[in-house]
């Protein structure tokens, strides 16, 4: 990744009431933190609140690359690019992973390679808190900057 990347991850169930938290923290990343790509994925509620704020900073900032994260060959598995967002993103190197940890791989991918991580992640033993504990270890070593969302939005 040429530019300063962050990845989205979350759990499926989210609510409206995340919408100021993922504005401000992506307009503090493109402003303050020069971040020009950005990567999420479609599978939860989570994913889409994101989807929408991402298209709407594209807006008034079009300067920024929007990517939907894709855990599936796209020949398995069509997915329309949605609206507003300008590719689809296939990791290298998954076609012989099992379906059944395709999500996994992909997410740990774009962790291994994001500049940041914005994270809503709470439940415990869930792959993605998993990945955030991993994420936060990458950051104690200085090799991204994670920011967690659930303690301003949930409830």
């Amino acid at each position: 990744m040429a530019f300063k990347s962050c990845f989205f991850i979350g759990h499926r169930e989210a609510t409206e009431k995340l919408l100021p938290a993922l504005r401000e923290a992506v307009e503090t990343l493109i402003i303050e933190y020069g971040v020009r790509e950005f990567f999420v994925g479609h599978y939860g509620e989570f994913d889409r609140l994101v989807r929408k704020v991402l298209v709407g900073a594209k807006q008034a900032h079009p300067e920024i690359t929007l990517y939907l994260l894709t855990p599936y060959h796209p020949a398995e598995r069509r997915i329309k690019k949605p609206e507003g967002f300008d590719f689809l993103y296939y990791p290298p190197d998954m076609e012989n992973v099992p379906r059944p940890l395709a999500i996994v791989r992909a997410n740990r991918y774009l962790v291994d390679r994001a500049d940041y991580l914005n994270a809503y992640a709470w439940h415990g033993g869930s792959n993605a808190l998993t990945l955030v504990e991993y994420a936060e270890a990458r950051e104690r070593k200085g090799m991204m900057k994670v920011t967690r969302l659930e303690k301003t939005a949930r409830d």
